[in-house]
């Protein structure tokens, strides 16, 4: 067991695109291990637009933005669905100029907007050594960006697509498989009761990889 009464640093955690199962048992995961190594962890709240919506002033109010995670609050959300810290779609380097943060407008007051500074200057302030975030292409993408940048970064997997090279499964694969065949099998035996051919399609991101099913409309076949 580690010396919890030193802290060693600052973990940050973020999730950030869709929705997959299995979020908050990863967050819970990663939380209560670094607590008992002695880390602190911060959750950082709607994935990269909470980086970039933080103001540095201590007197702000930005309880919307983050919170420090402890062994109870990742206790009760590791129980539910989604994720705790909210989701976006938000990547700094391209952030429209109508969705700038009012705090930042005068600053950065282009069509597209490229807040990475920020974010850097945001996470130093937070006093975080190390980022953690779950997502797929585009959140992951965003986290490499900011490794290169000099950011520590230690990213998880997040895809029902399970589109992420260097990974054999990513969180959410799994689940969107077994469904799939769980609904398959369940509209099979309507089929048969009513002695008829339906069609299937599972579509996705890549192509033979599930993201939603659809089952298509009855009409006049040669089959």
């Amino acid at each position: 067991m580690a010396n919890i009464k030193t802290k060693k640093g600052v973990i940050g955690i973020l999730t950030g695109g869709g929705d997959v199962p299995g979020l908050n048992p990863a967050i819970r995961a990663v939380t209560i291990r670094a607590i008992r190594e002695g880390y602190e962890v911060i959750g950082i709240r709607r994935g990269w637009g909470g980086t970039i919506d933080i103001i540095r002033d201590k007197k702000a109010d930005n309880s919307n933005n983050y919170r420090v995670l402890t062994e109870d609050i990742v206790n009760k959300a590791g129980r539910t669905g989604g994720t705790f810290l909210h989701s976006s779609r938000t990547l700094p380097s391209r952030v429209a100029k109508e969705h700038v943060p009012d705090h930042l407008k005068k600053k950065y007051h282009k069509e597209l907007n490229d807040l990475t500074d920020e974010v850097i200057q945001n996470l130093d302030y937070l006093g975080i050594d190390y980022l953690i975030p779950i997502g797929g292409d585009d959140t992951l993408s965003y986290a490499v960006h900011l490794y290169k940048k000099g950011v520590g970064v230690i990213a998880i997997p997040k895809t029902m697509d399970n589109d992420v090279p260097g990974t054999d499964y990513c969180i959410g694969f799994s689940t969107c498989v077994t469904r799939t065949i769980m609904m398959t099998n369940t509209l099979r035996t309507s089929a048969g009761s009513h002695e008829r051919f339906w069609y299937w399609k599972c579509s996705a991101a890549m192509p033979g990889l599930p993201l939603c099913c659809q089952q298509w409309p009855e009409r006049p076949t040669g089959v």
